[in-house]
C-alpha cells in the first residue's frame, strides 16, 4: 500500500514541521541578507498547500517569530510582510491560527501588524466572523483579538465599529429570543473587553449611543423567560452604565452574587483585563466563572487564588443561638375580623406580624367566619405588601390566600380571574393570582377523608387439652397455652388500610377557575399585553391551564374545557418564545390525559385533526411532539 511504501518523513505529522522548520530557515536568510522577495516564498508556500495545515506550520513557527520580533523591526516588517501576502483563500486559517496561538495582543499587534486594514478578508474573519458568527472560541482569543484592535491608532476605528455591532446584536429582541444562551454570553464577554480598551474621549464621542443601545438591550433580556439571560442582562447594562456614566446615577440591580477581586490578579492571568475600570474587570471575572461553571469544569488555579464568592454574610462566625427563644411582645390575633383590621389600618409593626402568622389558621379553623368576609380578605391579601423584613412572608401570604380560595371557593375566584385581566395591577400580582388558583384547584381536587381499617374478625375460643404427660419442663408453655385459649380478642391489629376516599369537590368549581382566565387573554389593556410584551406572564397563564385541564381529569366540564383549551392551543401555537410553545405541549398532553377517549373522538374530532397536524409538522424540533403525536393517533 500507499502507507507502507512512504518513509516517516512525508507522513503529515512529520512533515509538516519540517516544512516549517524550512519556512523558518528562508526567512532568517532573508532577514540576514536585508534583500529578497517575500512575496515569492509565500506564494510558494500557498502553491504548495502548506496553510491547509497551519496548526502543524504555526506550532513551529509562532514561538520563533514570537522572541524574533520583540526588539527587532526587521523581522516585524517580516511577518507583516508574510501575511499580508498569504492568498486570499488561506487567509481566513492563518489569521485565525494567529488569533488563537498568540500568547498576548501584544504579540499579535506585531505578528500581523495593520493586516485587517489593508486586507478585506481578514477583517471579516476579525470584525465579523470571529465576533458575530461564531461564538466557540475562548475568553484569551477574545481579549486577544480585541486587544489586537485597540493598541493601534489606525485599528481603533475597526474596535468602536465592532462595540457598535455587538450592542446592537445584544439588545435585538430577535437575537435574545433565537440565538443559544452561550453565544449571548460570548457576545456579552466581547462587549465588556470592548468597553474595557476604550478611553474617554472616545467614550464621550459615542455615549449617547452607548446609553441607547443599553437601554433597549436591557429591556430585551429582562423580558426574556430564562433566569440567565436576566441575570446577564443585568450584568451587562450595570457595567456599561458604570463605564459611560462616571459622574451620574449608575444602574443598580440587585444581583445576589458578591465578587471580590484581588488587584494580584490583573496582568497575571488570561481572564484578567488591563482596563481602569475596576467594575468592568469584576464583571468580567463574574462572566467568566459563570462561563466555568455552566461547563461543570472546576475553575483553575489563578482563579481559586485570587476569585471567590460571599454569599450574604458567610465570612463571619455564627452566634450560637440554639437555646435562644424568641420574646413576642403582643399576642397573635384571635378572630379573622381582628386581622383584618390590623393589616388594613394597624401601625404596629409588631401586631402585623402577628396577623400575616396566624391568618391562615384562623381561616381554616373559622370556616363560617371566613366565608362572611372572604372576598374582602382576598382583596387583601392580594394587595398586601411586606412592612418589615418577616421571613417567609411571600408563603404566608400565599398560604392565607389558598386558605380563604379553598373555604369560599366561587366568589373568590371569580374575584381573582376577574382582577386577573384588570387595569392597574403589576405583573407579580397578576403571577401570583395564578399560583394561587394552581394551589387551591390542587389542595380541592384531593381526597380528604380518612379510610377507615378494617379489622379481622374475633376468633373463637378454644380449649386446649393438657397432655397426660406431668414432665415439668414444660409447665410454662402449658399456661401460655391455656391463657391463650381462654382469652377472647376483638381485633388483632390492621390487616389492610383503605386509601384516603371522598368526593372531589373541585367537580363543580372547575369551570370558575377555568373559564374565565381563558376568555379574555388576546385583549390588550393599556397596562397588560399578553400577546405582546408580556409573553412571561402568558407562559405562566398557559400553564396554569394546563394543570388546571389535568386536576378537572372525571369532571363534568372536562369535555367543554378540553375543546376550550384546544382552540386556544391552535390560536398560540407559531409562538415566538419558547415558554409558551412548552406551556402548550403541556396543555395537549392535559387534555389527552384527562377528557375520555370516547368524548374526544366524539366532540372534537377536528380540533384533534388539527392539532396532530401542527404536532406532525414540528415533531422533529421536539421528542416530546413525537409522543403526543403517538397518543393522538
Amino acid at each position: 500500500s500507499l502507507l507502507g511504501r512512504s518513509p516517516a518523513a512525508f507522513f503529515p505529522q512529520h512533515y509538516f514541521p519540517l516544512l516549517g522548520g524550512a519556512v523558518l530557515q528562508v526567512l532568517h536568510n532573508v532577514s540576514a541578507s536585508l534583500r529578497g522577495e517575500i512575496a515569492e516564498v509565500v506564494s510558494i508556500d500557498g502553491s504548495s498547500g502548506v496553510f491547509c495545515a497551519w496548526k502543524e506550520i504555526l506550532s513551529v513557527l509562532m514561538p520563533h517569530l514570537t522572541d524574533l520580533t520583540k526588539s527587532d523591526c526587521i523581522w516585524q516588517r517580516i511577518c507583516w510582510r508574510l501575511v499580508e501576502c498569504v492568498p486570499e483563500r488561506w487567509m481566513e486559517a492563518v489569521v485565525l491560527g494567529f488569533v488563537q496561538r498568540a500568547p498576548g495582543a501584544d504579540v499579535l499587534s506585531r505578528l500581523l501588524g495593520n493586516l485587517v486594514v489593508k486586507n478585506k478578508k481578514a477583517q471579516f474573519v476579525v470584525t465579523q466572523k470571529m465576533l458575530l458568527l461564531q461564538y466557540g472560541y475562548t475568553t484569551a482569543v477574545l481579549q486577544n483579538l480585541l486587544g489586537y484592535l485597540s493598541l493601534d491608532s489606525l485599528r481603533r476605528a475597526l474596535l468602536i465599529k465592532v462595540l457598535h455591532e455587538l450592542l446592537e446584536t445584544w439588545g435585538s429582541s430577535s437575537a435574545v429570543k433565537h440565538s443559544p444562551v452561550e453565544q449571548q454570553q460570548y457576545i456579552s464577554k466581547a462587549i465588556l473587553i470592548c468597553l474595557s480598551h476604550l478611553k474617554e474621549p472616545e467614550i464621550e464621542s459615542c455615549r449617547q449611543e452607548l446609553l441607547t443601545s443599553m437601554m433597549e438591550g436591557v429591556k430585551c433580556h429582562l423580558d426574556s423567560s430564562l433566569p440567565q439571560i436576566r441575570r446577564l442582562g443585568m450584568i451587562v447594562a450595570e457595567s456599561i452604565s458604570s463605564k459611560v456614566n462616571t459622574d451620574g446615577p449608575v444602574l443598580q440591580f440587585q444581583v445576589k452574587v458578591t465578587v471580590k477581586f484581588l488587584s494580584a490578579v490583573l496582568g497575571s492571568s488570561p481572564a484578567a483585563l488591563h482596563c481602569s475600570s475596576s467594575g468592568v474587570t469584576v464583571v468580567f471575572v463574574l462572566l467568566y466563572f459563570l462561563e466555568v461553571s455552566w461547563a461543570n469544569s472546576s475553575l483553575p488555579l489563578w482563579a481559586n487564588s485570587c476569585l471567590y464568592f460571599v454569599y450574604s454574610d458567610d465570612d463571619l462566625i455564627p452566634y450560637d443561638m440554639s437555646e435562644d427563644k424568641e420574646l413576642k411582645k403582643t399576642k397573635a390575633p384571635m378572630y379573622i375580623r381582628d386581622c383584618i383590621e390590623v393589616l388594613t389600618g394597624s401601625e404596629d409593626l409588631d401586631k402585623w406580624e402577628e396577623a400575616v402568622k396566624a391568618l391562615e389558621s384562623l381561616v381554616r379553623r373559622n370556616p363560617a367566619a371566613a366565608r362572611e368576609v372572604s372576598v374582602e380578605l382576598a382583596k387583601i391579601l392580594l394587595h398586601l405588601e411586606e412592612k418589615t423584613c418577616l421571613e417567609g412572608f411571600a408563603e404566608l401570604r400565599q398560604k392565607a390566600q389558598v386558605a380563604v380560595l379553598t373555604t369560599d371557593p366561587i366568589p373568590v375566584a371569580q374575584y381573582l380571574t376577574s382582577q386577573f385581566y384588570s387595569l392597574n395591577y403589576s405583573l407579580r400580582q397578576r403571577m401570583d393570582i395564578l399560583d394561587v388558583l394552581v394551589l387551591a384547584a390542587q389542595e380541592l381536587s384531593c381526597a380528604k377523608g380518612h379510610g377507615k381499617t378494617k379489622h379481622s374478625g374475633a376468633q373463637n375460643p378454644r380449649i386446649q387439652l393438657l397432655p397426660e404427660s406431668g414432665s415439668s419442663k414444660d409447665w410454662r408453655r402449658i399456661v401460655d397455652e391455656r391463657i391463650k385459649s381462654k382469652t377472647r380478642r376483638f381485633a388483632k391489629g390492621q390487616t389492610q388500610v383503605e386509601q384516603p376516599s371522598g368526593p372531589n369537590e373541585f367537580n363543580s368549581l372547575a369551570g370558575h377557575f377555568f373559564f374565565p382566565l381563558i376568555q379574555n387573554f388576546d385583549r390588550p389593556l393599556s397596562t397588560f399585553d399578553l400577546l405582546g410584551e408580556d409573553h412571561f406572564v402568558l407562559g405562566r397563564l398557559v400553564h396554569t391551564l394546563a394543570v388546571l385541564m389535568y386536576l378537572a381529569v372525571n369532571t363534568m366540564a372536562v369535555t367543554a374545557m378540553g375543546k376550550a383549551l384546544l382552540e386556544f392551543v391552535w390560536a398560540l401555537r407559531f409562538h415566538t418564545d419558547s415558554y409558551v410553545r412548552q406551556g402548550l405541549l403541556s396543555c395537549v398532553s392535559s387534555i389527552l390525559l384527562s377528557v375520555p377517549a370516547e368524548h374526544l373522538l366524539q366532540d372534537v374530532t377536528e380540533e384533534l385533526l388539527e392539532t396532530r397536524s401542527w404536532l406532525e409538522e414540528y415533531a422533529v424540533h421536539s421528542l416530546l411532539c413525537l409522543s403526543l403525536q403517538a397518543l393522538l393517533s
